[in-house]
């Protein structure tokens, strides 16, 4: 993949329940308004915000390692967008640390904008997430069993 100094990135995450099965991901779109890259991760029983926050952090440790400097990050989470600006305040303590860790790696970069789109002009990532969970929830049953055949011998 070729280097791009400034990468557009849309982020989602999403969790089915509340708590429930939960995943976060990024799509990453060149100055060209190509797709160069999508990551996205599961991560087991959580929150909403909690993806939501998780989408930010996955975006910002790739886009590091994708030497990017200047990034427009694309959010639907208005909350998000608003509690990494300082407008709203974080008050769960989980959530918190986190925003902590991505102000940190934040800093790191020349320039970050985030901004708050709608969930229509967000689908790519909300496409994978959705992916991600469907994906979880075919595995999970057959994991279930092999995990009781297993305990059983």
């Amino acid at each position: 993949m070729k280097k791009e100094k400034k990468l557009r990135i849309f982020i989602d995450g999403g969790s089915r329940g509340n708590p429930g099965h939960g995943a976060c991901a990024a799509v990453f779109f060149g100055t060209d308004g190509d797709i160069l890259r999508e990551e996205g991760k599961y991560l087991g029983r959580c929150t909403n915000n909690f993806a939501e926050y998780n989408g930010l952090r996955l975006a910002l440790a790739a886009a590091g390692r994708l030497g990017a400097e200047e990034l427009e990050i694309f959010s639907d989470s208005e909350l998000l967008v608003r509690q990494f600006s300082g407008e709203y305040k974080i008050k769960d303590a989980a959530l918190a640390a986190i925003m902590a860790e991505v102000r940190k790696t934040a800093a790191g970069f020349k320039k970050i904008y985030i901004s708050h789109v709608p969930r229509g002009k967000n689908k790519d990532a909300d496409k994978l997430v959705n992916r991600i969970l469907d994906d979880a929830r075919r595995i999970a049953p057959a994991l279930g069993k092999s995990l009781a055949k297993e305990n059983a011998l």
